[in-house]
């Protein structure tokens, strides 16, 4: 039986410039943690896909955690059965070692580039990477613009807005989450992205993380109507009671809240449009607005919803630049690669990963007798 693929992001293209939820991909390392270092091109993402993928067919359950700046590249691999966790440790997300030896390695492929040939193209190198860096320095300014857009628009449907309603539907959340309680423990909550900003657009990896969730309720509600708020309660509550939560953020501003996913209770709240007909239940927030209130605002709104589309646009357009300097960016490094030598070093870190696979599956098997 073949296992299951998840997707997500653990980083993203944000209001805030790059954002990380690296960390929550790396507790899930508690065996062994790949960090594998090199230049653009050098095949970090293939050999993470390679071994991904071959562990997928030995019947594992795998975690890819992909790139926001390239959606077809993965930052990241956990095999969360096994306790590995494969990570590029490159900018912008630099990582290294935590426990060097004892549960963490580098793999470094630059070791098999021809640096000598390379130094040909030093200056055409640096100068590319400053590209890059600026397109995403406007990317983000461009974000951060259209935070402020949304914000405005989150104000006017806040001052039309009736709580009492959100706190009632929490309060029902409220009484599920009784029925199930884990005494004498704090659940463990887990932050990433389940969308992100892209050089290809904006892409929703929701479905894939909400494949088996049995209850799933979608949550319908303009920017400031309370949806974070719910959420947060209700997965705060979750926690409380012993309960593990996965939080995926938004990319435009990461502090708001898109999805939750109670893993215990198998069950989902989540404002993702691949939700919008097919779910158990749907919440509509808008019920709670003043209609009166909002008509006096409709043209404003329009304006700026108008705006923030357009901010929005020009950002991701940004990215996609970035990402056209990043393709010749690798120009210089993958002629000067040997990626025999590379493919070799796959196969000895996918060997490894098979033998720890072994081992558990022998540790297992004793505990059983």
């Amino acid at each position: 039986m073949t296992g299951r693929i998840r997707k997500m992001f653990p980083g993203g293209n944000t209001s805030e410039g790059f954002y990380s939820y690296y960390p929550f991909l790396l507790d899930k390392g508690t065996n062994r943690t790949f960090v594998i270092k090199g230049g653009p091109g050098v095949g970090k993402s293939t050999l993470m896909k390679k071994v991904g993928k071959k562990m997928v067919e030995q019947g594992y359950d795998v975690e890819f955690h992909y790139c926001s700046s390239d959606s077809n590249s993965v930052d990241g691999i956990a095999i969360e059965q096994l306790g590995i966790v494969m990570v590029d440790g490159t900018a912008p997300h630099i990582i290294d070692p935590q426990y060097p030896g004892g549960l963490d390695e580098i793999i470094n492929l630059g070791e098999f580039w021809d640096l000598d040939n390379m130094q040909n193209n030093r200056e055409k190198i640096i100068s590319c990477t400053k590209q890059v860096s600026r397109c995403f320095a406007r990317a983000y300014s461009y974000l951060k613009a259209a935070r402020f857009i949304a914000d405005n628009i989150s104000a006017v449907y806040q001052m039309s807005m009736n709580y009492v309603g959100v706190n009632r539907i929490a309060g029902i959340f409220q009484d599920i989450l009784n029925d199930t309680y884990h005494k004498g423990r704090i659940g463990k909550e887990r932050h990433l992205f389940s969308c992100a900003y892209t050089p290809e657009g904006f892409i929703d990896h929701t479905d894939s993380i909400l494949q088996d969730s049995v209850k799933v309720y979608y949550i319908e509600g303009w920017m400031g109507t309370g949806k974070t708020t719910l959420m947060s309660k209700i997965a705060a509550s979750a926690i409380e009671k012993g309960l593990d939560v996965e939080i995926y953020h938004t990319p435009l501003i990461p502090s708001k809240i898109g999805t939750i996913f109670i893993k215990d209770l198998n069950m989902a709240l989540t404002t993702s449009k691949s939700f919008k007909n097919r779910h158990e239940e749907a919440i509509d927030l808008n019920q709670f607005l003043n209609r009166k209130v909002i008509e006096a605002y409709k043209e404003v709104i329009e304006k700026d919803n108008a705006l923030l589309t357009e901010l929005i646009s020009m950002g991701i357009s940004n990215i996609r630049q970035a990402k056209a300097e990043h393709d010749v960016l690798e120009n210089y490094y993958i002629p000067n690669m040997n990626f025999a030598a590379a493919d070799d070093k796959s196969e000895e870190i996918l060997k490894r990963v098979l033998n720890l696979a072994e081992r558990n599956m022998s540790t297992v098997s004793g505990r059983h007798h």
